[in-house]
């Protein structure tokens, strides 16, 4: 089953056990939150109603992004400024849609072949 979330101004399409990266949220490493924004929701081809229908996830860890180097110019005036930026984002672990959980049992041996 996948879900399309909006978090953070940005649409993801999201299935259980999926690791995103969404614009900083609040809460630790560790926490559960639940993305209640739900835009479409199914299975394969078919899909269900979003009515009440929520994303469960669980926060792996608040990191920053690649540094953003800003450099600005005016050619002949003397004029020079750099400037660095570093978006602070968060990571996400979908655990369950609705009330569809994500299986580990058949995703621990996927990961070893």
């Amino acid at each position: 089953m996948f879900a399309i979330v909006r978090t953070g101004g940005k649409q993801y399409r999201v299935a259980a056990g999926d690791r995103i990266v969404v614009e900083k949220m609040d809460g630790e490493a560790g926490q559960s939150v639940t993305l209640a924004d739900v835009l479409l929701a199914g299975t394969g081809g078919e899909l269900q109603s979003v009515d009440g229908l929520t994303v469960a996830a669980e926060i792996v860890a608040q990191a920053k992004a690649d540094k953003v180097i800003v450099f600005k110019k005016r050619r002949r005036h003397n004029y020079r400024r750099k400037n660095g930026h570093r978006q602070r984002h968060t990571i996400l672990k979908i655990v369950a849609i609705g009330d569809h959980k994500a299986d580990t049992a058949g995703e621990a041996p996927a990961a070893q072949a």
